[in-house]
């Protein structure tokens, strides 16, 4: 495997390189120099990644900015992917999933990208207020608007990806043509259901956190002090290594860390080479956040995996394996919100 073996997107036809660049990082969040991020991207396409990603709610619009700068000259070699729903001020209307929303986040992506058209337009997270076939009414619009070439969404439930395609298929409209979900050696659980309605469906699959925020850089190791993480304040406790979950992933990190040194291989080709096997995957997203963070996973962008390294992967953390469940994304409404578990009184 290479940059250069591109997959299919789904049944869309489209061609992606295996790798796609995620821009989360770029901006104040992560890397706030706009100079720095731009080179960054630049390496990463003349490196062979053909696909960028990124969100009007990174940074509040300042990674679909830096994008848009990036991709001048270059936007027409490029597949271009962002996404709506999260919020991107602090007004609680800039936000969801309406159709009055999306009309108006589709043309602020446009301006902030310099760009006519958005190739994969997807919904960041479901939203239960929202009736679903609203949102996918106003997305089949914008594709014939030739505002977006396709549209998909993100850690949707098997349930709604399924209704999702059955809304497009009743009214006749454009269906969704992928789903971008979180996917790695320690967050298994989309094997349950998810790939398989994808291949179902022939929906493209954009899986995203190959490294597991971190857990599965090398730095992660039984008995070691507890690295820092820039990431640990987005989301409280999931570094905490003395929650029993988080102990039970550490373990496993750690055992997956040492069959990296034993198959010869770092943690990170060991990572990578795991998600990229899944025939189902069409490309994971990589989120460098500096040129060395990027270097190392185009280092690990030819891993095979043998049988045999897969198989001893299995026995360490079993297929479908979710240690936390926020790790998957999104934490389930139902789950949640103790007025969904509750008849009233």
């Amino acid at each position: 495997m290479s940059l250069s073996d591109l997959r299919t997107l789904g049944r869309t036809g489209v061609k992606v390189s295996p790798y796609a660049l995620g821009t989360m990082n770029f901006g104040p969040r992560g890397n706030s120099s706009h100079e720095d991020s731009i080179a960054i991207i630049h390496r990463a396409l003349d490196a062979g990644i053909n696909i960028v990603d990124t969100a009007d709610t990174y940074s509040r619009g300042e990674s679909e900015v830096i994008v848009g700068k990036a991709l001048h000259g270059r936007r027409d070699d490029i597949v271009l992917a962002t996404k709506f729903h999260n919020a991107v001020d602090d007004d609680p209307t800039h936000r969801g999933n309406s159709r009055r929303w999306i009309a108006r986040a589709v043309e602020d992506s446009l301006r902030r990208l310099q760009t006519d058209h958005i190739d994969l337009y997807q919904v960041h997270r479901p939203e239960r207020v929202t009736d679903l076939e609203e949102t996918v009414g106003a997305l089949d619009d914008l594709v014939r608007a030739g505002k977006i070439r396709y549209y998909g969404t993100s850690v949707y439930s098997p349930g709604e990806l399924v209704e999702a395609q059955w809304i497009a298929d009743r009214r006749k409209l454009n269906r969704s043509a992928s789903e971008q979900v979180p996917y790695s050696l320690l967050v298994r659980g989309i094997e349950r259901e998810t790939l398989p309605i994808a291949g179902k469906y022939g929906l493209g699959v954009l899986s995203y956190g190959p490294l597991a925020a971190g857990w599965l850089s090398g730095k992660y190791r039984v008995g070691a002090a507890q690295p820092d993480s820039h990431r640990a304040d987005l989301i409280p406790g999931r570094f905490d290594v003395d929650n029993p979950a988080n102990a039970a992933k550490l373990a496993a990190a750690d055992a997956l860390a040492a069959l990296a040194d034993e198959s010869g291989l770092t943690l990170v080709q060991l990572a990578v080479g795991f998600v990229l096997a899944h025939p189902d995957i069409s490309a994971t997203i990589i989120g460098p956040r500096t040129g060395e963070h990027l270097d190392g996973y185009l280092a690990a962008a030819d891993t095979v995996l043998s049988d045999d390294i897969l198989d001893r992967i299995d026995q360490i953390v079993a297929p479908g394996t979710v240690f936390h469940e926020r790790d998957t994304g999104i934490i389930a409404p139902a789950l949640a919100d103790p007025a969904l578990r509750r008849s009233a009184a």
